[in-house]
C-alpha cells in the first residue's frame, strides 16, 4: 500500500459521513417547517388582446384555453377576490365566444352561489341569444332572478323566453306553465294579471287556456284580498291578524274559494299571500263530540 493512500480513504469516509449526517439533519428541519401547497386557484385575468394575441388573433381558441383555465380551478380553495377574478375570465370568454356550452355550465354552477351573481347573468345573457336552439341559459338566467334577486316578475318573463328556445309539446308547455306559476310572487299583481292574461289569449291549446284564465281569477281575488287587508290597515293602525278579522271588520263579506290551491294566508308582516298547505283542520268541541 502507497504511502498515504490509508489517509484519504480515512478523510473519504469521513467526508461521506459528515454528508450522511448533513443529509439526516436537514430532513429533519425540512420536516418541522411550514409546508408552502402549489396553489390552482386563477389569480390574474389577461387583458382580452393579450389572450387573442397569444393565440394568433384566433379569438376562440383563446376562449377555448380561458375555459379550461376556469375549469381546472379549484373552487374549494378559492378566496373572495379569486372568485371576482374567476368571474372576469368567464366573462372574457363569453365575450369571444358567446355560446360557448362549458363557460356558461360552470358559471351557472359556481359563480352566482359566490357572490357573482350578475357576472353569471351577463354570461348567460349571451349564450341565451348566441344557443338559440339550447333553453337552459335562460331557464339559469330565470332561475337566478328569483332565487338570488327576488325578482319574480322578471324571472317569469325569463323562463317564458326558455320555453320558446324548445319545440312545440310537452316540455314549452311545463315552462310556459312554472312562468305563470312564479307570477304568483311578484310584487306588482297588475303587472302580473296582464302577463297570465296576454299568455292565456296567445295559447293555442284550450286547455291550457282555461287554466292560466282561472290563474287569472286567482290572482285577481288575492289582489281584492290585499286591498282589503291594507283598508284594514288604515282603519285600526295595524294589519289583520288572521282572514277573519276582515270579515268580522265589515271589510269583506267572507273569504273567497280559490278555484284552485289552499287559499291564503297572512305571513308575518301581515301580507295577504297565497297558502301552499291546506288549512289546519277545525277543533271539535264537547258538544260536536
Amino acid at each position: 500500500m502507497k504511502p498515504g493512500t490509508l489517509g484519504r480513504s480515512a478523510r473519504l469516509w469521513l467526508l461521506a459521513v459528515l454528508a450522511a449526517m448533513a443529509f439526516v439533519a436537514i430532513n429533519q428541519r425540512l420536516k418541522l417547517a411550514p409546508r408552502q401547497t402549489v396553489s390552482v386557484e386563477i389569480r390574474v385575468a389577461l387583458p382580452l388582446f393579450v389572450q387573442v394575441a397569444m393565440t394568433g388573433g384566433d379569438r376562440f381558441l383563446a376562449a377555448n384555453i380561458s375555459a379550461i383555465r376556469a375549469l381546472w380551478t379549484d373552487n374549494f380553495k378559492m378566496k373572495r377576490e379569486e372568485f371576482r377574478i374567476l368571474a372576469k375570465v368567464q366573462e372574457d370568454v363569453s365575450w369571444l365566444n358567446p355560446g360557448h356550452e362549458d363557460n356558461y355550465y360552470i358559471a351557472t354552477a359556481i359563480l352566482p352561489w359566490n357572490d357573482e351573481v350578475d357576472s353569471a347573468q351577463r354570461i348567460l345573457a349571451r349564450a341565451t341569444l348566441a344557443r338559440r336552439f339550447d333553453y337552459q341559459p335562460a331557464f339559469y338566467y330565470a332561475f337566478n332572478l328569483l332565487h338570488f334577486k327576488g325578482d319574480a316578475a322578471g324571472a317569469s318573463a325569463w323562463m317564458r323566453e326558455a320555453a320558446e328556445h324548445l319545440p312545440e309539446g310537452q316540455d314549452r308547455l311545463q315552462m310556459q306553465n312554472l312562468a305563470a306559476i312564479w307570477l304568483d310572487r311578484a310584487g306588482d299583481l297588475d303587472l302580473a294579471i296582464r302577463v297570465v292574461e296576454a299568455m292565456a289569449k296567445q295559447s293555442g291549446r284550450v286547455d291550457f287556456r282555461r287554466y292560466l284564465e282561472q290563474r287569472v281569477v286567482r290572482l285577481q281575488m288575492l289582489r281584492d284580498m290585499r286591498v282589503a287587508a291594507a283598508t284594514y290597515r288604515q282603519r285600526f293602525g295595524r294589519p289583520p291578524a288572521t282572514l277573519d278579522e276582515l270579515v268580522t271588520a265589515g271589510i269583506v263579506a267572507g273569504i273567497p274559494k280559490l278555484p284552485f290551491g289552499f287559499g291564503f294566508a297572512i305571513d308575518p308582516q301581515g301580507q295577504v299571500v297565497l297558502s301552499n298547505s291546506p288549512p289546519p283542520a277545525p277543533v271539535a268541541t264537547e258538544r260536536q263530540r
